[in-house]
């Protein structure tokens, strides 16, 4: 988005309450055949009703929550909205989006090519059919983080900037209500990647998407802190075996436990997939979700590093600093940042003084009132190997050993540590097993601008 554009007044709307609606059976009798909205004349379903009359006539995304991150929605079906998505991201164009939907019967329809007539083209081919490989994900997964790629017909309703040239298209069912409401009012899927400006970290709460979108967005709507911290795992049963596309919210262990997808594979990198050809799913060719600081990732398997951080990583950063400012490059006292995760002790084994600041960061109840998202942040005076001279600042944040609490942590501490001013973060990385924590090091890596393994 050019910078001389003008500057939008960005409200954030907070919906409350989990009476927003609820699923009925279709006339196939599908127990997420149908998402009603809710009759109630309630303060939330008029916010609600107000995005969706919003989304329906104009061309600039609304920011809401799901369970995974906020997402940037607009209506799938129309050009000119799909492109203020990409505008409001400085998103590259190449890069698919993934559609929301309210229920099954939205999902035919996608399916569907535009000359049909009940279900039956004018060449005589039946549509709206979900491939059966899909089906067993569907009843377990959905709704719920999990995407899955789909053959996009000819002609698609779906607006060409959506798939960016392929001939699939991701889509899952979000979880929460909130947006399966607002998808429902709007009477059309919502194209929504991340609430973030392209490349930074995604955002579990609407302050994070404030940082990002202030003045590029009109509406946030304001459900609280997300419940799983990452993206959708994105998976293609279109290929045998099949494929996974991006890790996230549904593991790889629980795809395998389900008919079809017991050899289910590992279908990414953990670096982005730079090139010339278009990738299958998001989050695949490009360097995501960074903070502004330097990101030096400490893997688990990193023997060297079990008690913390490495002294040399530390004197060469401060090496460089001050040859950049012997060259006339301006920077002021040195903050660096730890994301602390299962064995790391406070301040990662360097020398510091007393934490004379510690503060509980609170993003707030998220949209099912459930326990709020805490960061315990810590600040002392950074000192050098012999303790005897001050370095700058240290900032310590630790987000928990659970592996869930670290996917649901892990992008406001990025963000924390980069509102605060760090110049360089040290993350203790966790597992990389087939759970979630292959999401997380899956983001962590992208993030990083150096690993140690």
């Amino acid at each position: 988005m050019s910078q001389d554009l003008p500057r939008m007044a960005t409200r954030i709307l907070k919906v409350t309450g989990r009476e927003l609606g609820d699923f009925s059976q279709n006339k196939d009798q599908e127990k997420l055949g149908l998402w009603e909205v809710s009759q109630s004349q309630s303060p939330s379903i008029e916010i609600l009703q107000e995005a969706a009359d919003y989304l329906k006539t104009k061309d600039t995304p609304v920011a809401f929550p799901t369970e995974t991150v906020y997402g940037l929605g607009a209506d799938a079906t129309r050009s000119a909205a799909v492109k203020g998505i990409y505008t409001a991201k400085m998103r590259p164009s190449d890069n698919p989006l993934i559609i929301h939907i309210s229920d099954l019967e939205m999902l035919r329809s996608l399916l569907t090519p535009e000359n049909t007539h009940n279900g039956t083209s004018q060449n005589g081919h039946n549509h709206g059919r979900i491939p059966e490989i899909y089906k067993p994900l569907i009843d377990r997964f959905w709704p719920g983080p999990l995407t899955i790629l789909l053959p996009n017909p000819t002609p698609s309703k779906l607006a060409p900037e959506v798939t960016a040239g392929l001939k699939t298209f991701g889509v899952r069912m979000p979880k929460s209500p909130l947006a399966l409401s607002l998808i429902k009012l709007t009477g059309a899927p919502l194209a929504a990647p991340s609430a973030n400006a392209s490349t930074k970290p995604s955002p579990t709460t609407a302050e994070h998407v404030l940082e990002d979108l202030d003045g590029r967005i009109e509406l946030i709507l304001d459900g609280g802190p997300c419940l799983v911290g990452v993206e959708s795992t994105v998976v293609d049963g279109l290929c045998d075996p099949p494929l996974i596309l991006r890790p996230g919210g549904v593991s790889i262990d629980e795809l395998r436990s389900c008919p079809g997808w017991e050899k289910v594979e590992k279908g990414y990198k953990d670096q982005s997939e730079m090139g010339k050809s278009a990738p299958r799913a998001p989050g695949m060719k490009y360097k995501h979700y960074s903070p502004k600081a330097k990101v030096i990732l400490y893997e688990a398997t990193y023997a060297d590093a079990e008690d913390g951080i490495q002294t040399r990583d530390i004197e060469e950063f401060i090496q460089d600093r001050q040859s950049q400012q012997t060259v006339g490059i301006e920077g002021g006292r040195p903050q660096i940042g730890i994301i602390r995760t299962r064995y790391w002790q406070p301040a990662a084994g360097l020398r510091c003084g007393d934490f004379k600041k510690n503060e509980t960061v609170k993003t707030g109840a998220n949209q099912d009132n459930q326990e709020t998202v805490e960061l315990n942040v810590q600040e002392a005076e950074l000192y050098d190997a012999t303790g005897g001279a001050s370095m700058g600042k240290l900032l310590d944040v630790s987000i928990g050993a659970d592996t869930r609490s670290i996917a649901q942590g892990l992008f406001s501490a990025l963000r924390e540590l980069d509102r605060r001013g760090a110049d360089l973060i040290f993350v203790e990385g966790t597992v990389d097993d087939e759970d979630i924590g292959a999401a997380v090091m899956n983001r962590l890596r992208k993030a990083a601008s150096q690993i140690r393994s």
